[in-house]
């Protein structure tokens, strides 16, 4: 991979196993949206920035930061980080698996964003009992109101709230953003984060199990928020956030005391690809379960 900067734009040369548009559209990153035909565009970090893949080994990130590229842009992007050899673990770890080995080669692409931990938080707190459109507007209404105003060619555009703004907002003035019952819920993360309850930094240096666990200590936060937050912005990458898709998938094709986790340590991204290939094409329903066409299940 190669990379140099022109003006405002990163041209990035040599990628490989990356997909703008399966990987931020399969429901794990909330601020961007298509710009065009081969871009999409949002706010992450505190800044804006456009992604535009016209070739499949080629991306064009325009942004008025372009210097931050190694330790912003392409760390968020998972750029540097080897998908061929995780594809291959996930399907080693399950041989025979031909639900997996079919959802891998749809959602081929995909990568794990690494998104801010305070943000995806607060995320996935606004997704429960929530469809994604509903979910970018409720956060667009929080970041207008209580983030910082940014601008981009003359655009306005706003950053995530900090947790010291949404405290000081209230229950009531979160609420009026349309974020319904999980308003008390996002206020109570905020309280913690700032009064030091929480902290996530802690967070990040436990074991996955014990990380859910201080996770789930927030008003309205269960196993399905916690592995979210984990997988996307902790970088918990064996973490498997079980969502109606997923369940539908599991339900489908494997037997019930099956554990996902035998996917290994790789885990969020097959539950990625199995999200991917479920919602948007439905699975290959005349695909044998994996039940039936393996037993070796390591």
């Amino acid at each position: 991979m190669h990379s140099e900067i022109k003006e405002n734009k990163i041209i990035i040369s040599g990628i490989e196993d990356f997909d703008i548009f399966k990987t931020f559209d399969c429901g794990q990153c909330f601020r961007f949206d298509r710009t065009g035909k081969d871009s999409v565009g949002g706010v992450a970090f505190g800044r804006y920035a456009e992604f535009i893949q016209s070739e499949p080994d080629k991306l064009i990130i325009r942004t008025d930061a372009p210097e931050d590229f190694e330790t912003v842009w392409s760390p968020f992007l998972a750029l540097g980080e080897d998908y061929k050899l995780r594809r291959k673990n996930i399907l080693d770890c399950v041989p025979g698996d031909a639900v997996m080995a079919e959802a891998v080669k749809v959602g081929s692409g995909i990568h794990i964003l690494r998104q801010d931990r305070w943000e995806a938080l607060c995320s996935f707190i606004i997704s429960q009992n929530n469809n994604i459109p509903r979910i970018k507007k409720i956060i667009g209404r929080l970041s207008e109101a209580f983030g910082e105003e940014i601008t981009f060619c003359g655009e306005k555009y706003y950053t995530f709230p900090s947790a010291k703004a949404l405290a000081a907002a209230g229950t009531e003035k979160i609420f009026s953003c349309g974020t319904g019952f999980r308003a008390k819920y996002i206020f109570d993360a905020s309280k913690k984060i700032i009064s030091g309850e929480l902290d996530l930094d802690k967070v990040a240096a436990l074991p996955a199990e014990q990380a859910a666990k201080l996770l789930c200590a927030i008003k309205g936060v269960g196993p399905k928020v916690a592995a979210c937050t984990l997988l996307f912005g902790f970088c918990y990458d064996e973490a498997f956030p079980i969502d109606v898709w997923v369940k539908r998938v599991l339900s489908k094709y494997y037997p019930e005391e099956f554990d996902p986790h035998v996917f290994g340590k790789y885990a969020g991204l097959a539950q990625q690809y199995l999200f991917y290939y479920e919602k948007y094409t439905g699975g290959a329903y005349g695909i044998v379960p994996f039940c039936q066409c393996s037993t070796d299940i390591k």
